[in-house]
């Protein structure tokens, strides 16, 4: 797979680093990393306001999804520190931006880790956001541009298509508000079905190092220190 490379994790380095934290914010990792997920995963395409491409980092940091993809073809993804409130830190970016084509790229990557491709949009063979099927396999949903919507990169290499209902005059909901809506649903009945959805043990253990060293400072320092008594 090619987002995440797993090595034999250090349980005693692990253990070592946890003894530089409180109690209770050692808890509130567990407990967090207990919800999180990579059963299902977000794709940004060429988002270029940060006030949006901020907020979906906060809405999936909330709603336990891990991984989020950045495809940046045109337009530079911001990241506006006022709106995410720190959310990129807990989350796993990952950056699609030295290709030519950046967009191809991201979606060969995650059908070959088993994904498939859910473009969010309207379309001739689409369904609606409460009929689409979790059951059928892990899930990458691109969102794209405020603008215009994914691109047809997208649409041609898209295995599904989902839309959310709307009523309205207005065609389509801002960036941010359409994730929202979406992770809110799907992780509710993700949660309340029988997938496997959680994380593995070297998933959970590669993420709360992750963690560990982001929460401690001058983590550096006192991991050399483990490793040289090891």
């Amino acid at each position: 797979m090619f987002l995440y490379v797993y090595v034999v994790m250090d349980k005693g380095l692990i253990e070592y680093l946890s003894g530089f934290v409180t109690e209770n914010r050692l808890n509130q990792l567990k407990r967090v990393l207990e919800h999180r997920t990579r059963y299902l995963t977000v794709v940004l395409e060429d988002i270029y306001q940060s006030q949006n491409a901020s907020a979906v980092l906060r809405t999936c940091d909330c709603f336990g999804v891990q991984d989020v993809h950045i495809i940046e073809n045109r337009n530079e993804y911001k990241i506006n520190p006022d709106v995410a409130l720190g959310a990129s830190k807990w989350l796993s970016l990952n950056y699609y931006k030295e290709k030519e084509n950046n967009t191809l790229e991201a979606l060969n990557k995650l059908k070959k880790a088993g994904y498939r491709i859910v473009a969010t949009t309207p379309h001739t063979n689409d369904v609606n956001l409460e009929d689409f099927d979790l059951s059928k396999g892990k899930s990458a949903l691109v969102f794209g541009t405020e603008l215009t919507g994914v691109s047809e990169i997208v649409l041609e290499n898209a295995d599904e298509f989902m839309k959310i209902p709307m009523y309205g005059f207005t065609e389509s909901f801002n960036i941010s508000v359409s994730a929202a809506i979406t992770l809110h649903y799907l992780v509710y009945k993700m949660k309340d079905s029988s997938i496997a959805w959680h994380l593995s043990e070297a998933e959970t253990e590669e993420i709360m190092l992750n963690w560990l060293r982001k929460t401690i400072k001058k983590s550096d320092i006192i991991e050399n220190r483990y490793n040289e008594n090891v």
